[in-house]
């Protein structure tokens, strides 16, 4: 099975030695992305809703360059710099995945690429 690398002009440039994401067969799978503003080159972290924000928007911007939306995702992993913040990651999360949200894992971690509050990747499905 060949892969093929997917490149979204809109979304963050990787930070490091990856893609931002990868096609495989008919399953995308993405990058932990965190929230950084393409067109700024800034990290949104006023507020955890509006960084949660940009998330979503990276996020949605690479699948809409594979020809997909968030109706194709099947497993999301959020990453959480303090699980204080679940509550309001969620609200904002949950916007982007109106019925059958997919599977999902929430987990606590110590520290994060640029020390931001929340990176989220997922996996998606044509």
């Amino acid at each position: 099975m060949a892969k093929e690398v997917i490149y979204a002009v809109n979304a963050p440039e990787p930070i490091g030695p990856y893609s931002q994401a990868i096609k495989a067969g008919n399953m995308l799978f993405i990058s932990g992305q965190i929230a950084i503003d393409r067109s700024t080159g800034q990290m949104v972290t006023s507020s955890i809703p509006e960084e949660t924000v940009q998330v979503m928007k990276n996020l949605s911007e690479i699948l809409t360059s594979a020809g997909m939306n968030f109706s194709h995702v099947v497993k999301c992993s959020i990453f959480l710099k303090d699980m204080n913040n679940f509550q309001q990651v969620n609200e904002v999360y949950g916007k982007s995945f109106a019925s059958q949200p997919p599977a999902r894992e929430t987990v606590e971690v110590s520290r994060l690429p640029k020390d931001v509050n929340v990176e989220i990747s997922c996996i998606a499905v044509f």
